[in-house]
């Protein structure tokens, strides 16, 4: 019974398909957050400063709030569509909130973004490279893992 359900799992398989159309090991990306941060280039030398970041930050935090010193995790949720490109883009507002009163303020979304901005800094020079926003993702199947 077993060589059969073998059998029957190999004929139902797609043939492995000849090295020059198989789908590349990995690919290279964009994180939501890095492609916002490239947005933020004001100057437009491809380069994105922590002064850029925080200035563009905190006109589209000024667009959500309304006047209002806080947005709720609602209001939140439009920034990240319209800055991150999804309402369920990562930072996410429970990981921004750091306070937990359900309520978000510009220093919070400022202060979770300037540690990603950190992260992604590789040499640490305060300035975004369209190199350093670049991600390696592995696709499915391969044996590396996506690597910054």
């Amino acid at each position: 019974m077993i060589v059969a359900l073998a059998l029957a799992l190999q004929a139902a398989s797609p043939p492995p398909l000849p090295p020059g159309e198989r789908p590349a090991a990995a690919t290279v990306v964009v994180e939501p957050v890095g492609m916002m941060l490239a947005g933020f280039d004001a100057d437009g030398d491809a380069r994105t400063t922590r002064a850029e970041a925080e200035a563009g930050i905190a006109r589209g935090f000024a667009e959500v709030a309304k006047g209002q010193p806080t947005i709720g995790y609602i209001a939140y949720a439009d920034w990240a569509e319209r800055w991150l490109g999804d309402r369920a883009a990562l930072p996410g507002p429970f990981e921004v909130d750091r306070d937990n009163d359900n309520r978000i303020t510009l220093a919070e979304v400022q202060g979770r973004i300037a540690a990603i901005f950190a992260r992604i800094d590789r040499n640490g020079d305060g300035v975004l490279t369209r190199t350093e926003l670049l991600t390696i993702r592995a696709m499915p199947g391969d044996l590396r893992r996506g690597r910054r």
